[in-house]
């Protein structure tokens, strides 16, 4: 298991609600994939540095993520089929 950072920027458009079941939804994928979650770090909505998809803001999540290396291949697929996520990255984190 390696120490990982999932980052993602959600539609400023989305209800609360829809925030939440999506949220919900991305825990889902990880731990199926079979990573543990950590802390969520939610930044709440910001300015984006330049437009995605005709969007200005975005919400910022910030997940660290304990799994196995091809989990992330997994994760990617199904964060890139959701139209509410403009952007994403998975970082892996060096042990300090």
């Amino acid at each position: 298991m390696r120490n990982y950072e999932l980052a993602y920027i959600v539609d400023p458009d989305l209800e609360e609600q829809a925030l939440t079941d999506l949220e919900e939804k991305v825990m889902g994928w990880i731990e199926s994939a079979g990573g543990k979650l950590g802390k969520i770090d939610r930044w709440g909505k910001r300015r984006l540095a330049y437009p995605l998809n005709k969007k200005t803001d975005g919400y910022y999540y910030f997940i660290p993520i304990e799994m196995p290396p091809q989990a992330g291949a997994l994760i990617e697929h199904d964060l890139r089929l959701s139209e509410q996520i403009l952007r994403f990255m998975i970082t892996l984190k060096e042990p300090s």
